[in-house]
């Protein structure tokens, strides 16, 4: 699930913060930074959870109207349709999905069933809606595109739903993008027939160890990394460059220096990307100068040690 560039997003956030709190308990830190990454863990279930909860309101509701003579549903078809909806059934029944929801208590929308209501009063006014009412029982397939419908153009774009997460914890508003696109991406990889397969954290023991090697390290050389840095930039007053963009610099030499399995091409590239998404807007062409010349500096003294053909 959790790939290179959200670890290093993630790592950059507690580098900087460590930098800032002047904090020299670094262990303390590794364990904030691994129940950091844990939290974007959490929203992906609860978002997978969302659409559950969605289906038990209306079922809620469509009992309700039965049994109440006064209360009457003008759609009765298309709560019949997302009461069995088949993808949503699929998510509901997997083990591994409930089991951690349930020792973890990571179901906050018991809590908070004012925003699943608001998500399922736009979905009820949509025309998302009203088109699949008007399918008589739906296919595997055709659940599935109403459901990746409602979540790519309803759920994930949700502002009222983007301000309670910021609420819960600040740190989901980067995670939020991501976790979208890996449930969107996990939903419509689903087939007529085959379980749902809930995502580990970490792709593998490799990247896990990379998280605390990545940040370790940074933090460890930093003071070193501040006059390499400060040698690179005669030109620029020292204290006058932006932290976030200190941090990527730094974050690109403990990968050129300490991680002999990671191409310079990608660490570069890498890094160029995140300044563009988290410092100013000539950030990416500053840290590419001097990302350069460190290279070029570190090859001719042979510094540079990668593993493997094309890694330099």
């Amino acid at each position: 699930m959790l790939n290179r560039r959200h670890i290093r997003i993630k790592v950059m956030q507690s580098v900087y913060a460590l930098l800032l709190s002047k904090d020299n308990d670094l262990d303390k830190e590794v364990k904030f930074l691994y129940l950091n990454i844990n939290k974007l863990y959490e929203l992906y279930v609860l978002q997978l959870n969302l659409l559950i909860e969605i289906q038990k309101l209306v079922k809620i509701r469509f009992k309700i109207s039965k049994k109440n003579r006064v209360t009457t549903i003008d759609n009765e078809a298309g709560y019949i349709n997302l009461i069995e909806n088949k993808l949503i059934i699929v998510l509901a029944r997997n083990s591994a999905l409930t089991e951690i929801t349930a020792n973890k208590n990571w179901n906050n929308w018991t809590n908070a069933i004012a925003y699943v209501q608001l998500i399922w009063t736009e979905i009820l006014e949509s025309e998302i809606f009203k088109n699949y009412s008007a399918i008589d029982k739906p296919t595997f397939n055709q659940d599935k595109l109403f459901t990746l419908d409602i979540y790519k153009q309803i759920i994930a774009p949700n502002n009222k739903l983007f301000d309670y997460f910021e609420s819960e914890n600040i740190g989901w508003i980067d995670d939020i993008p991501f976790v979208n696109t890996i449930i969107s991406k996990e939903l419509s990889k689903l087939q007529e027939g085959k379980g749902f397969i809930l995502e580990d954290l970490y792709k593998n023991e490799e990247d896990r160890f990379f998280v605390k090697e990545l940040f370790q390290k940074i933090v460890l050389n930093h003071t070193d990394y501040d006059t390499i840095i400060d040698e690179q930039t005669p030109n620029w007053e020292f204290d006058r460059i932006a932290s976030i963009d200190l941090i990527l610099i730094k974050m690109a030499i403990t990968e050129f220096l300490k991680f002999p399995s990671i191409p310079t091409k990608v660490t570069i590239n890498e890094y160029l990307e995140l300044a563009k998404d988290y410092s100013s807007d000539k950030s990416s062409f500053f840290i590419n100068g001097v990302l350069d010349k460190l290279l070029k500096k570190y090859k001719k003294e042979e510094k540079i040690n990668k593993i493997g053909r094309g890694l330099l």
